[in-house]
C-alpha cells in the first residue's frame, strides 16, 4: 500500500500529559493543535459526538488545518446513542449537511459509534442502511460483538459502509472489509483509553499497513489518549510507515 493511502494520527490533542513528549514544554496551548498538524495528516474528531456542531465550529476546523489535511467527524449521540437511529432523519441530515459545508475536501469519513447496549437485530441493521446517506464515507463502529457476522459484512458490502475494526477490551480485533476504506479504531487494551500498544503489536500493525492490498484508504486513530499512550504509539506506527 502506497503511504499516501494510510492516515495516522490521534482522536484527541489537547493533552498536558503531552507536554515534553510532544508539544515543547514552553509552547502555548493555542499553538498545539497547529503543532499536531505538521506531524500528522488526519484528526478524528470526538467532540461532535457531545456536542452537535455547527457551520462555525466545522469552518474554524477547516480553516486552522493545513491543505490536504483529512478529518473524521463522530456523529452526535443524539443518533447513535439516545434515538440509535430511530425517528432522526432531520438530525442526520442536519449533522450530514453541516459537515459537508463545513469540513468540504478535508471531510475523510463520518464516524457512527454505537452503544455496548446496541446488539444485533435483522431490523436494526436494516435501519442503519436505510439512515445512512450513501454520498458519504459513513464508517459504522460496533461495541457488542454479536455484529461481527457474515451478514452484517455482506449488508455493509453491498451498500459501500466501512465496518470499523477495533482494538478494544473484550471485542474481536479481526480486520474487517466491507468495502476500499479501512478504518481502525485502538483504544487501549486491557484498560480502556489508557493501556499502551508495545513495540511488537505495532509491528504487526505496520506489517498489515505494508503488505495490506485490500483496501484504497487507511485510516488508523489511537484513542487511548488519556494518557501519554496515544500519541506515543502514533508517533511509533507513523515512523515505522514511513519510507527510509
Amino acid at each position: 500500500m502506497k503511504k499516501q493511502e494510510v492516515h495516522i494520527g490521534c482522536s484527541s490533542f489537547y493533552n498536558t500529559y503531552w507536554k515534553g513528549i510532544f508539544y515543547p514544554d514552553d509552547m502555548p496551548r493555542k499553538e498545539w493543535f497547529e503543532y499536531y498538524c505538521k506531524h500528522f495528516d488526519t484528526y478524528e474528531l470526538n467532540a461532535t459526538f457531545y456536542k452537535f456542531p455547527t457551520l462555525k465550529t466545522s469552518q474554524n476546523w477547516y480553516d486552522k488545518s493545513p491543505a490536504g489535511f483529512l478529518f473524521a467527524v463522530k456523529a452526535p449521540k443524539v443518533i447513535t446513542h439516545l434515538k440509535k437511529f430511530v425517528d432522526c432523519q432531520k438530525e442526520l441530515n442536519d449533522f450530514y449537511e453541516v459537515v459537508q459545508e463545513g469540513f468540504k475536501e478535508k471531510l475523510g469519513c463520518v464516524l457512527f459509534q454505537l452503544p455496548p447496549s446496541f446488539h444485533y437485530t435483522p431490523e436494526r441493521l436494516s435501519l442503519i442502511v436505510a439512515s445512512l446517506n450513501p454520498d458519504f464515507k459513513n464508517v459504522i463502529e460496533f461495541r457488542n460483538e454479536t455484529w461481527w457476522r457474515e451478514e452484517v459484512y455482506a449488508v455493509f458490502s453491498e451498500n459501500d459502509i466501512a465496518f470499523c475494526s477495533v482494538n478494544y477490551p473484550n471485542l474481536p480485533t479481526a480486520i474487517i472489509k466491507t468495502n476500499e476504506i479501512g478504518y481502525l479504531r485502538f483504544h487501549g487494551n486491557p484498560k480502556l483509553f489508557y493501556s499502551s500498544y508495545n513495540e511488537k503489536e505495532l509491528e504487526q500493525v505496520a506489517a498489515f499497513l505494508f503488505s495490506n492490498n485490500k483496501f484504497k484508504t487507511t485510516f488508523v486513530y489511537f484513542n487511548n489518549t488519556a494518557s501519554t499512550a496515544g500519541i506515543l504509539n502514533a508517533l511509533t506506527l507513523k515512523k515505522s510507515t514511513s519510507p527510509l
